[in-house]
């Protein structure tokens, strides 16, 4: 059936700011549904609160608000637009469910005529309800863990006296796990089960018997009106159960399941998701498996709406979860849609996966002091990443290196853990850097029963681990000169690193690198193609692996590389890698502008990026896409196979930007702003002096590289002292010190963490306001795309505070000085581009706090509130094909826009939640307000020192 030609006009409800459990997983689902309804010339309505993602931009739909996600919202919206035929709420996570679920116990959606496609609110609420789920999975035959449902405290204490310990408490109607908890003793069990209560919206809990060492997996599912289902991908999670989903290391296909259990598990789900009600979209089943020969199965839950897994299984398999749901919530089959990949077959059918995939989550439990940095129920990564290799052991490494967290694969970089207990501690207790402690245990020679018996991972991926420092050790008792082509082309299918080969060679990495070209071990890249190459795919997505040479009939050798360069002029966009706090999805928003700018220009467009959460790693917003580590060998290699014009680093964040060196020094063009200029805004020293040159005022500074220099250089500068590390995001390590024993231990405690890190002094401030520019250059002429003020005073972190566009405080004298010195900057640093300066103001003297010749996190927030596309101006000044006089500026904006932070402390309850320069914020939203004499100004602007910390 085709689609409903009574839908013309819907309304998608967006997910609202990123918070930890809710990331752009759904920013990058909502925006495949706007895109999907636009196809079929639905007019598209929609409502998000957050500013900084690409979903939201005025591009993405024909209407879009930018309004808080309540239903004042939705009956404003609703007033404005009648000819609203329908709502699609499954593409907003949790809180998009909630709000509809809310307007309609409210009785909204009828009153206005407005359906609910795509989800059927009887199945959130039998999925939701855990005790309604029960009794359906009861009915159905679906064997679950015993449990029951308890709505007050003396209830639970019973159920707990039946069950008997480990048990698990999970709140009702919650998102990312929020309340979830495993309860081993009695001790415990008061204080967790009455934060349960307290956390669910409707006072409930669901206390079921633990089933820990149980091994967990996850099937996404696609069902149209004709009650065809398909399975789009099966993925398992190395972690077993006790751990959640999203903070386990997971792997697709699923690795270590029998066919036959495989097969049990599918018609499970199905007979799940046909049970829960009669509607159209996508679904998401989990299961446990118990670790022993029976592989008994039992159902956790259903979620009927897309989800983070179905934005990595989407990324896995290249089969669109989103889009092709959002076709079925108009009413089409499956049979009736094609194939997005092959163009040329349709969509009813499984994808066939000829690689593997690795998720690993990325955590920042560094920007919170004293949290609890042990996993379990309850989600606390702020952001993963995957990677694709053609077994697990190069895919798992592909992970490793994606994560920028200073390591460089498993192992063989010199920074193994080699403390026993501490081992020992940390795999009973699984700690965020549990993917590395598991090759630390085998290399201490900690027998795999033991890991097994602690963990209770699955032998299968244990035994994976054993192989990889077997060869480490094999590797090791070579060097550059001995080893041989098929030694070292095992190490790079298994996914090494040249760095790590080096490592275990005692040798350089270019070394390496060059012995292989010698050697002719080359990267080789490989289509995602959802079929396992039984049909042609049309979409250019790859990623690189190694292989051995194959002979010709003829004698000839060579090894198959799927990917065809083009003689088309090309432009490579680095991506922003994982989300984490400081560097989040407004990078990603900027890349995405950026390839549709160079797109614009006439270029073929590459992307580089490894986050499954993002639209800039959807296969088709570039027109070729690696999903490879933004990791240097990576890169390299791909610029040496497609020979780009250039390279643009200055929309990915600080994770594009630490590779401007290398490109530089490799001879690769870097497009817009030089690496010289780069670098030397974050070099203090001759940024200084440069300001010094100009005539810009800025706080007394100096550096120290130890404790005695710091302390020499205090003596000059007079406490209070901002200490921070070069070259870092977020606000990484900034503390504000007032003596010498504060400023000592924080200078040893810094250098610990990152040696050899020239520290930057500087004296603070005290009272001063803190204030924003953002601004693009042609080279020649700057333009300010706009001035910020700074609710909360200096001190805090600018991504922590709220901003406020345009400035609400600030006189012409103070205003003046800021666009004086924003255009001096922008021109001595011989910027092309965007570059963000930030401000301290006292006594009405404008004072240089540091500027960032690159995309800020304010960027997606200033184009919002004025309607203008900033970032394609500056990728198009990027590219030198237009000048700021070119183009004609028309910011629209009445009265004000805030962009407001939000925080996830609630995941982490023992935290310090005071604000101070180390940035902790997970996400944000705009509030758009008339004028000062509102309301939510007023209380945001009396509660302002209330976070400073020192």
């Amino acid at each position: 059936m085709p689609k409903n030609p009574k839908l013309k006009s819907i309304l998608i409800i967006g997910s609202g700011p990123i918070i930890i459990g809710q990331a752009c997983e759904f920013d990058y689902s909502g925006s495949q549904a706007l895109r999907s309804l636009r196809e079929d010339g639905i007019e598209t309505i929609l409502i998000n609160s957050n500013p900084a993602t690409i979903m939201t931009d005025p591009s993405m739909a024909d209407h879009v608000y930018l309004l808080p996600l309540n239903t004042k919202s939705i009956l404003q919206i609703l007033k404005e637009h009648p000819q609203i035929d329908a709502v699609l709420p499954t593409m907003g996570g949790q809180t998009a469910l909630n709000l509809c679920i809310e307007a309609d116990e409210k009785g909204i959606w009828k009153d206005f005529g407005v359906e609910i496609i795509g989800v059927d609110i009887d199945a959130i609420n039998i999925t939701e309800d855990r005790e309604q789920f029960r009794e359906l999975m009861a009915k159905i035959g679906v064997p679950m863990a015993p449990q029951a449902t308890a709505t007050s405290f003396l209830k639970g204490k019973e159920i707990a006296q039946e069950f008997g310990f480990p048990l698990c408490i999970r709140s009702s109607f919650t998102l990312g796990g929020a309340g979830a908890a495993i309860v081993y003793d009695e001790e415990d069990f008061d204080k967790l089960m009455r934060r349960g209560l307290e956390i669910s919206p409707i006072h409930e809990v669901m206390i079921d018997k633990a089933l820990l060492g149980w091994k967990e997996y996850e099937l996404e599912l696609l069902r149209d009106s004709n009650d065809n289902v398909v399975i789009i991908c099966s993925i398992e999670n190395m972690d077993p159960m006790g751990i959640h989903t999203g903070d386990s290391i997971t792997v697709a296909p699923a690795m270590t399941l029998s066919d036959r259990t495989f097969q049990k598990m599918r018609d499970m789900a199905i007979h799940m998701m046909r049970s829960i009600g009669d509607f159209a979209g996508g679904c998401n089943v989990q299961f446990a498996v118990s670790p022993d020969e029976n592989e008994d199965i039992i159902a956790i839950e259903i979620n009927p709406r897309v989800s983070r897994s179905s934005a990595l299984a989407s990324k896995a398999t290249g089969y669109p979860i989103a889009k092709i749901a959002t076709k079925l919530a108009l009413g089409y089959h499956l049979d009736e849609l094609n194939n997005q990949i092959t163009k040329s077959t349709s969509a009813l059918f499984e994808p066939t996966l000829d690689y593997v995939i690795v998720k690993i989550p990325r955590w920042n439990f560094d920007k919170f002091e004293g949290s609890d940095r042990t996993l379990g129920l309850q989600m606390k990564a702020v952001g993963e990443v995957m990677g694709i290799g053609r077994s697990f052991q190069e895919a798992l490494h592909k992970a490793t290196q994606s994560l920028e967290i200073k390591r460089n694969g498993l192992g063989a970089d010199g920074k193994e853990n080699t403390n026993y207990d501490q081992v020992i501690e940390k795999l009973k207790f699984a700690s965020w850097d549990r993917v590395f402690i598991i090759y630390d245990a085998i290399k201490m020679g900690i027998p795999l029963s033991r890991i097994h018996d602690i963990t209770k991972i699955d032998m299968w991926f244990l035994k994976q681990y054993e192989e990889l420092y077997f060869l480490e050790k094999e590797i090791s008792t070579f060097n550059i000169d001995t080893i041989e082509k098929p030694l070292l082309l095992e190490a790079k299918q298994k996914g090494y690193g040249d760095r790590q080969i080096a490592h275990m060679l005692g040798c350089l990495e270019s070394q390496v690198y060059n012995k292989r070209e010698e050697l002719g071990i080359n990267r080789v890249y490989k289509l995602v193609d959802t079929c396992a190459a039984e049909f042609e795919a049309k979409t250019p997505y790859y990623y690189s692996t190694f292989e051995s040479d194959m002979q010709t009939a003829n004698g000839e050798r060579y090894s198959d590389n799927e990917s065809v360069v083009t003689d088309k002029k090309k432009i490579i966009v680095l991506g922003s890698g994982p989300n984490r706090i400081g560097q989040g999805i407004e990078f990603d928003y900027c890349c995405v502008h950026g390839v549709y700018a160079a797109k614009e220009c006439g270029y073929e467009t590459i992307m580089i990026n490894c986050n499954p959460e993002t639209v800039s790693t959807d296969f088709d917003t570039a027109d070729k896409l690696y999903f490879e580590p933004v990791f240097w060998e990576h890169i390299y290699d791909i610029i040496k196979h497609e020979k780009p014009e250039g390279v643009i680093v200055q929309l990915g964040g600080q994770t594009a930007l630490k590779l401007a060196e290398k490109l530089d020094r490799y001879g690769i063009k870097i497009i817009g702003t030089s690496y010289k200029a780069l670098d030397l805004a974050e070099d203090r020293g001759s940024f200084s002096t440069l300001l010094k040159e100009n005539n810009i005022p800025y706080p007394k500074f100096d550096t120290a590289e130890t404790a005695d220099e710091a302390l020499e250089v205090a003596k000059e500068l007079d406490f209070p002292i901002l200490v921070r590390p070069s070259y870092v995001l977020g606000g990484q390590g900034m503390k504000i010190v007032i003596n010498e024993k504060e400023l000592e231990e924080h200078v040893v405690s810094l250098l610990n963490k990152i040696p050899n890190n020239k520290l930057l002094l500087d004296h603070y401030l005290e009272g001063a306001i803190e204030a924003e520019a953002d601004a693009i250059c042609d080279g020649e002429e700057v333009y300010i795309i706009g001035i910020m003020e700074h609710i909360e005073p200096c001190g805090i972190h600018s991504g922590d505070s709220n901003s406020t566009l345009p400035p609400f405080n600030l006189g012409e004298f103070v205003m003046q000085q800021i666009k004086d010195h924003t255009k001096k900057i922008a021109l001595a640093l011989n910027t092309v581009g965007l570059i963000n300066i930030q401000f301290a103001v006292k006594d009405d003297m404008v004072y240089i706090i540091e500027a960032n010749p690159r995309a800020s996190r304010t960027v997606p927030f200033i184009a919002k509130a004025y309607g203008e596309p900033y970032v394609n101006y500056a990728t198009k000044l990027m590219l030198g094909e237009k000048k700021i006089k070119d183009f004609k500026f028309e910011p629209k904006l009445k009265g004000y826009a805030i962009k407001q932070p939000v925080f996830s402390f609630n995941k982490f309850p023992n935290v310090d939640k005071t604000l101070g320069p180390e940035m902790k914020s997970t996400g944000e939203s705009i509030l758009f307000i008339d004028s000062l004499k509102d309301d939510q100004f007023y209380d945001l602007y009396s509660r302002r020192k209330m976070y400073l910390s020192k």
